[in-house]
């Protein structure tokens, strides 16, 4: 697993701020109500990609698999609250998603290649931030983050070969335009803590 997270550290512009960090455990009732919004919303991306693209096998196989993956971890989230009393609720969603695809293209094929970038950014940025929060957590939720590690580094994994596949070549010139975004996401001052937010100073 080292090796993996290596890997996304070397992948993503930047690490998580020190001060979102402290944003996470001083609200971890908020942080797992996102959490498991993010879970429930990475599904539904897997899905309607199934849907939109219903041609391509490899694309079909690698989203059936990743949508009930998160699916699961959506469930095991809302274990962890019931445990912990805390209510699942709407959220209004944080900017980081949003951010991200703006810059997506409108016509297939950069479309399609384009949201799978998008989709490996936000799985690279998930596992480094559960990486991150594990050291400082109590023992059930730092368990289950490091579990998740495994998952959400082949998801990146996949999201990006399916981008390269859809380009027919590398993705390098795109993906550098999305890791610019996501940097200043991740590292500009944000107004309400998120799962994906800047810090909130």
């Amino acid at each position: 697993m080292n090796d993996a997270l290596q890997e996304i550290h070397n992948f993503l512009p930047c690490r998580t701020p020190h001060r979102w960090i402290e944003n996470a455990l001083d609200q971890q009732a908020l942080m797992l109500i996102d959490h498991a919004h993010c879970e429930k919303k990475a599904a539904s991306t897997a899905l309607s990609l199934m849907y939109r693209y219903v041609d391509n096998t490899e694309l079909l196989n690698k989203m059936s698999r990743l949508a009930r993956e998160e699916l699961r971890h959506f469930e095991q989230v809302l274990a962890i609250m019931k445990k912990r009393g805390v209510t699942y609720d709407h959220l209004t969603p944080a900017r980081y998603a949003a951010g991200l695809r703006r810059e997506v293209r409108t016509d297939d094929p950069g479309r399609l290649v384009d949201v799978l970038i998008v989709g490996a950014i936000i799985e690279a940025r998930s596992c480094e931030r559960f990486a991150a929060l594990a050291p400082h957590l109590d023992d059930r939720l730092a368990e289950f983050y490091t579990g998740l590690l495994k998952s959400e580094a082949r998801h990146y994994q996949d999201y990006l070969a399916l981008a390269e596949q859809a380009n027919g070549g590398p993705v390098d010139e795109r993906v550098r335009v999305f890791l610019d975004i996501e940097q200043s996401l991740i590292e500009e001052p944000d107004t309400e803590f998120r799962f994906h937010s800047g810090p909130v100073l």
